[in-house]
Formats: C-alpha cells, sequence, structure tokens
C-alpha cells in the first residue's frame, strides 16, 4: 500500500523564541496527512484555548502518530499555541469568540485569517473543533457537575443540518457517532450526549465561534467536548475514540503506532518527549528531564533551532538560559555554554557491552554494562559527569554507569547521560547514553533526592 508523506506547514515563524518569552507570537502547525488513495478530509484543530491540554494532546497525538492509508487528515494540533504555552484560556482574549467580527488591529487579527483560509479550502469536507469541557452535558438538571449548562462529553453541533453536498445531516450524523463511541465506553457516566446550540436562533456567544464560521461557508462542523474532570491522558483517550469514529464513518483508513488504551495513551504524551537542537548537534529526551541541564553546547551568537517531533514543544530564551516548554507543562532549563561548532564529525565507532557499533551522531544509545568510545584521531570525547584524574579524552576508556555523576544526568532517575565530541575548541555533536541494568536502576533510587534538590 502506497502513502504520500505528511507534509507540515509551518504558518509563523518563532518556534525557538530568540528574544523573550512575551515575544508577539508563536507558531501554529498544518500536518497534511494525505493518502495516495484519496477521499474525505477531515481538518482536526486543537488548542483553540490554551488550558485545555486534552484537547491539544489529542490533536498532537493525531497528527505525529496516525497514518492514513485512505482519505486525507489535516490537524492543526496548536492553534493557540501562544496560551498553550502560557497555560492561559486566551493570551489576547478567548479565540473562539474572534470568527465573526475581528479589528484588525487585535494581535490574533493575521492568526484567524489564516485559520479561517485553511476551513474554506475547497478540499476541506468537516471539521471538528476539539475542547475540553466542564463537568458534563445533560439536558435536564441532576445535579451542578451534570446540567444543561455544563459542557463536557457532547457532541455540539450549531444546528441540526446545512445545505451541503456531503454530510449536511449534522444531527444525524451526530446521533450516529454518538452511537457507536458510546458502545465502546463501559463508564456509562462518560456517555457522550448531544448538544444543539441553535445559534443562527440569536445565540450571540456562539454565532462568534470556529464552528459557526465553517458551517456558515458550508462545511460540516462539530465541537467535540470531553470532561474536565478526567486527568489529561483520559481526556485524550476520549477525543481519540470520538475522532476515530468521525474517520471511519468517512470512510478514512488509518494506523496508530500505539493502542488506543488509557496506559497507552499516557504513556504516549508522558513518556516520548524529544528535541533535537541546531540540526541534531544537541539531541535530548526531556520526557522526565532534571529542572536544569547545565552546560548545554549552544552556537556563539547565532539562534537557537528547534526540530522536534511534537508540535506541542517550545524554547524560550529568558536571555540568561532557554525554558524549555512542551504544552502547558515546564520541561527544564537549559543553561548554555557557548562554542563555535564544527561539522566534519558524523558517525563514531563504540563498543557497547562489548559489541562494536557505528552510530550517527544525535542517537540515544542503550547500554546495559559499558561502553568504550573507539579512537578518534583529532577529536576529544566528554562523558558530562565522568571524571578521572589527569584524563582530558575519553576515547579508548571503559565506563560503566557507576563511574559517571548521578547529579549530572539528563534524566531524574540518572539514567540518560551525555557524550559530547569536540575537535580543537569546536562543538561536533553528541550521544545520548542510556544505561539500564539492576545497577542503574538502584543508583537511580539512590539519586531521586539528589534530582529533588537541584534548583
Amino acid at each position: 500500500m502506497k502513502f504520500v508523506t505528511s507534509v507540515v506547514l509551518s504558518l509563523f515563524s518563532l518556534y525557538a523564541l530568540a528574544s523573550t518569552e512575551y515575544a508577539p507570537r508563536f507558531d501554529f502547525r498544518l500536518y497534511k496527512k494525505e493518502a495516495v488513495n484519496t477521499g474525505p478530509t477531515i481538518l482536526i484543530i486543537g488548542g483553540i484555548q490554551g488550558d485545555e491540554p486534552g484537547s491539544f494532546n489529542a490533536a498532537a497525538l493525531l497528527a505525529t502518530e496516525y497514518t492514513i492509508s485512505r482519505g486525507n487528515l489535516w490537524v492543526v494540533p496548536n492553534l493557540n499555541f501562544e496560551s498553550i504555552i502560557k497555560r492561559s484560556r486566551g493570551v489576547y482574549g478567548d479565540l473562539n469568540r474572534k470568527f465573526s467580527r475581528l479589528d484588525r488591529n487585535d494581535p490574533e487579527y493575521e492568526l484567524i485569517q489564516k485559520i479561517k483560509a485553511i476551513i474554506q479550502d475547497k478540499q476541506i469536507d468537516m471539521v471538528l473543533n476539539l475542547h475540553d469541557g466542564s463537568g458534563f452535558y445533560r439536558k435536564k438538571y441532576i445535579d451542578k457537575l451534570h446540567s444543561p449548562q455544563r459542557w463536557g462529553q457532547s457532541i455540539i453541533i450549531d444546528q441540526e443540518k446545512i445545505k451541503t453536498r456531503h454530510y449536511g445531516g449534522l444531527m444525524a450524523l451526530a446521533k450516529q457517532i454518538r452511537e457507536t463511541v458510546n458502545t465502546a465506553i463501559n463508564d456509562e457516566g462518560a456517555h457522550y450526549h448531544i448538544r444543539n446550540t441553535h445559534t443562527r436562533e440569536g445565540n450571540v456567544e456562539m454565532e462568534k465561534t470556529l464552528t459557526y464560521f465553517s458551517i456558515q461557508n458550508q462545511k460540516p462542523a462539530f465541537g467535540l467536548e470531553v470532561s474536565k474532570e478526567y486527568p489529561t491522558h483520559e481526556r485524550v483517550y476520549y477525543h481519540l475514540l470520538l475522532v476515530e469514529s468521525f474517520m471511519r464513518k468517512l470512510g478514512i483508513k488509518f494506523k496508530r503506532s500505539f493502542a488506543l488504551q488509557k496506559a497507552a495513551v499516557r504513556d504516549r504524551i508522558d513518556n516520548h518527549v524529544n528535541l533535537s537542537i541546531n540540526d541534531g548537534k544537541i539531541y535530548l529526551d526531556v520526557a522526565h528531564a532534571r529542572r536544569r541541564l547545565t552546560y548545554v553546547p549552544l552556537k556563539k551568537s547565532a539562534p537557537v533551532n528547534l526540530d522536534s517531533g511534537s508540535p506541542l514543544m517550545a524554547i524560550i530564551n529568558d536571555h540568561k538560559g532557554y525554558r524549555v516548554r512542551y504544552g502547558n507543562r515546564h520541561v527544564t532549563y537549559l543553561q548554555p555554554q557557548y562554542f563555535d561548532y564544527d561539522s566534519s564529525l558524523k558517525k563514531v565507532s563504540i563498543e557497547v557491552d562489548g559489541q562494536t557499533k557505528i552510530i550517527a551522531l544525535g542517537s540515544i544509545v542503550k547500554i546495559r554494562n559499558n561502553l568504550l568510545v573507539d579512537p578518534l584521531p583529532g577529536y576529544r570525547a566528554n562523558i558530562i559527569g565522568f571524571k578521572k584524574p589527569g584524563l582530558k579524552n575519553e576515547v579508548g576508556v571503559l565506563i560503566r554507569r557507576s563511574d559517571i555523576s548521578s547529579r549530572f544526568s539528563v534524566d531524574r532517575s540518572a539514567r540518560l547521560f551525555r557524550l559530547e565530541f569536540y575537535k580543537d575548541n569546536k562543538y561536533c555533536g553528541m550521544l545520548l547514553l542510556s544505561f539500564n541494568n539492576k545497577k542503574s536502576a538502584q543508583l537511580s533510587r539512590l539519586s531521586a533526592n539528589i534530582g529533588a534538590s537541584v534548583p
């Protein structure tokens, strides 16, 4: 089966901010995941409000962990990226109330125009706007958490029908999706309900929203609300159940890289957080990073270029160092040491547990017992945290996990360490060493208090 490689379009240009945290804009990305055997196209939008992590984490997984074999999936996982990073519903006001009328002087005017253009693209057949909503929507009042004033666990439509060639019966389609999804949810309290906002009948607030803009442009649109009562990974799970039901209904065929189970979803969003800086010169797994990483070799007088598999990652320069954000989470702080860069070294030969391996810089090396860097004439190897009196080059030295100080690890469990390479005084690149044996597990437990004390 043939596939078209996903296309990623960045609609602004400030992913790794070189000014202050309060720079005017962060990027949002559009991922086009398109199959050779084309079919309908669904546009998924996450993160329109920055305090809804179920929304933007679900959309991020759809953008990065799904493969499409029939039909097309366009995903904007981080529409209101600045608000996501700053843990705000909307830094410049509620972005989901700016689709009717908006002053040209509004800081988000250009952002709104660009997402409107994507929605209006002739290829788009349906729009799904993901939200985390309060409580549990019910048509009749049950209690404060279950009432008509709540939004969680609901499929939102603005009206029952719209005039369009396909999928115009919004209520009928919402009912079909609700029945399909609810059969897969054992907990009756988590079942979905349909909420019709009757927007064109005088609902002034809903007239300003993205979904109403969509249906005014003959694009079937639904708001998908998951309850904020659930932890983030469960919100993501319920969002994906809904989105996949829509995809199957429209005949979009897909595969994902993980099982659609709550524990697997939690693992994907919590334990797979990697970033690459300056064309792979620095590669870090920061899922469980220490609060501060010191002596990070950055290039003199040059911006920091971030390349991450996640659209939720950002690096922010505060003029002393760089704060790393993953969605609305603070991940770590990079304290730089500046070098000129050298690009002459691409691969190195390393003996890992007695076996010789040729490894490209910018990789993770898994180690059980020990490693030894083979001779590298003209280059110097340096494992951060390893120290031996009189030794300035660690090439040709057998090194075990116990030889490396825990307080220099990348992660709080003291399993990940940096192996850096230099030519003269120029930085060439690094490998990330991942130790995994019983002794390292013991060291990890012993180092827990060390990790907690790092500022």
